[in-house]
């Protein structure tokens, strides 16, 4: 059988898989939580408390402050001891909450976590929700893409008016090297995962289901596929060719149904919506156990990590604990990077806190974290034949570089979806994806600053 894929560009860089076997461990809850009020596109929530206020793990922290925006609970039980600035990971200032627990905190929270939780909605329960009962459940628990993109789910599920989609695409793609956070949760949580599809379905308004998976992963494709048969025949489990960026929310609804989506255009012009596995099973625990989003997978990995494994992390929790779950970090290590090779960001910060975007950390020992030297542009193409856009890379960089950003928006910089394809395929080492990175940080200003301009 023919594996389906997208047709424009793409790369096969190395898989370094290196978890794939490794099942998920429950990590102990952080005794201080740092949780930044902005953790997804759009508005960060709302404050909802002050300095020395208590709460419990789950509680209600920050509200959604629009409509692109998403609740924030508390991972821990605890006390408020301060509400100020912090830095994230990326090295960005973001408004955060500090919750500090005592030992009868944190001791409650182990236990807690450590007793199967309960059910609050039973099958038939589920079952028997309705659309808009469970897209509040969402809005609720706070729930957002677990991809990485982190925009909130709430807004997927509650389409333009006029625009309709006929197919839930479940992204469990994982084309990232070294991560598999999404091909562990999958193999531990198949029937949970079905069941948050099957509300996604609902809530959505589609009768039809595929979860993408691409062929690298054989256990997961096999395991989903006999329980979806077994629960709900309108889910089906698609193998895909193995090629990155085949996450990438165009390349997959491309792939998987032959459609494509407009320049500019939202997946739902195409009649799909997208949604991560993860998001999937978060929705089961909202819906079924009534847990917001206070807790995810994450693989931690490297070739020198000694105890490299896929982890369930309190949000909040410092990135510094996770490594140090992992063995600690090598004497060698040049580089952690917060995500994959190909979309992931350098990190600045190692006490910077886990957030919901957050799908793995990686070190990189010194001699993978160099890069090499740049060389003149060979006008090769490469990276415009690896452009799964369809774009030219090498001339929207240059743009960039020059900051003559009218010409980088006219030759579309803004459809770029920063897979680093160009700078992977580069023969030159050019830093091509930097210069762009830069050029739609320019343009995009530009651009809100134009669409609130009236009569413009």
């Amino acid at each position: 059988m023919k594996l389906r894929t997208f047709t424009i560009g793409g790369i096969h860089p190395a898989e370094n898989k290196l978890t794939a076997s490794s099942p998920i461990i429950g990590m102990e809850l952080p005794r201080e939580a740092v949780i930044p009020f902005a953790q997804h596109i759009g508005a960060p929530a709302a404050c909802l408390l002050k300095k020395g206020d208590t709460v419990r793990r789950g509680d209600l922290i920050a509200s959604a402050s629009g409509f692109v925006s998403a609740n924030v609970h508390s991972p821990i039980s605890g006390t408020v001891a301060k509400i100020d600035k912090g830095t994230t990971a990326a090295g960005y200032r973001t408004d955060t909450i500090t919750i500090v627990a005592s030992d009868a905190d944190h001791e409650a929270d182990s236990a807690s976590v450590s007793i199967p939780a309960q059910i609050l909605r039973n099958e038939a329960q589920l079952e028997a929700l309705t659309p808009e009962e469970i897209v509040a459940i969402v809005h609720e628990a706070g729930i957002v893409g677990l991809g990485g993109a982190t925009f909130p789910t709430k807004v997927k599920l509650s389409p333009p008016p006029g625009m309709t989609a006929d197919i839930l695409i479940i992204n469990a793609v994982e084309c990232e090297p070294f991560l598999t956070n999404d091909h562990a949760l999958m193999l531990e949580a198949p029937t949970e995962i079905i069941s948050g599809v099957r509300m996604l379905m609902k809530a959505a308004k589609v009768d039809k289901a595929v979860i993408a998976i691409e062929a690298n992963k054989p256990d997961a494709i096999a395991l989903l596929t006999d329980v979806a048969a077994k629960i709900d025949g309108r889910i089906e489990v698609m193998p895909l060719k193995v090629k990155y960026p085949q996450g990438g929310e165009k390349q997959l609804i491309e792939a998987v149904t032959g459609r494509e989506v407009p320049s500019g255009a939202l997946p739902i012009a195409a009649g799909a919506i997208v949604q991560n596995v993860a998001t999937a099973y978060a929705v089961w625990r909202a819906a079924a156990l009534g847990e917001p989003l206070i807790d995810r997978v994450i693989t931690v990995t490297g070739p020198e990590l000694r105890k490299p494994g896929n982890y369930r992390v309190a949000l909040g929790t410092p990135l510094r604990m996770l490594i140090e779950m992992a063995g600690g970090i090598p004497e060698n290590t040049g580089k952690v990077i917060l995500g994959g090779p190909m979309m992931g960001k350098a990190i600045v910060k190692l006490d910077a806190p886990t957030m919901k975007g957050v799908s793995g950390l990686l070190i990189l020992p010194m001699e993978q974290a160099r890069r090499p030297k740049t060389e003149p542009c060979i006008r090769c193409g490469e990276c415009v034949t690896a452009c799964p856009m369809g774009l030219e890379p090498y001339l929207i960089a240059t743009l960039s570089r020059f900051s003559r950003w009218e010409d980088a928006e006219a030759e579309k910089i803004m459809n770029c979806i920063e897979c680093g394809s160009c700078s992977f395929a580069c023969p030159s080492s050019r830093p091509i994806l930097d210069f762009i990175r830069l050029g739609k940080s320019t343009v995009g200003a530009a651009i809100r600053a134009r669409a609130q301009q009236p009569n413009k």
